[in-house]
């Protein structure tokens, strides 16, 4: 049976963790509470600004994760991003996060993450199959 049936019965959050390997650098699943937490942290310290599937002050997080940074179609980037080489990863996104400026002078988010425990939480959230995985596409009317 492929295992990725035996996910169906699992609740969303467990089904999510178990599918959620490697990217962040840890060597298994991650756990579902952290992608919780994580989702928690995404929702009240990145919402105001950010969303995962539309720009809004901030450019979309969707497959945030191996993307070169300046280059979500339709956002209007500032000039150092536009002509940064940046590549959004893991350890990039632990740089931008506790300063965007040492990372990408010029850039225009002023607002970092001091605490390294946050941002391990969002890292994980954004590269987890919750924000990495395709957008759901809706039946037509």
């Amino acid at each position: 049976m492929s295992p990725i049936l035996h996910l169906r019965g699992l609740p969303g959050c467990a089904a999510l963790a178990l599918l959620t390997w490697g990217a962040t650098g840890q060597a298994g699943p991650v756990p579902a509470n952290e992608l919780i937490q994580g989702r928690t942290l995404y929702e009240s310290r990145c919402g105001g600004c950010h969303a995962v599937d539309a720009n809004r002050v901030g450019p979309m997080h969707r497959n945030l994760i191996g993307r070169q940074a300046g280059r979500v179609p339709d956002f209007a980037y500032s000039p150092a991003l536009q002509s940064s080489a940046v590549v959004w990863s893991a350890k990039t996104l632990d740089a931008w996060l506790s300063n965007p400026e040492a990372l990408i002078p010029g850039q225009r988010m002023n607002y970092s993450v001091r605490s390294a425990e946050d941002r391990r939480l969002l890292i994980e959230y954004l590269s987890s199959e919750a924000v990495s995985a395709p957008a759901p596409r809706l039946p037509a009317p």
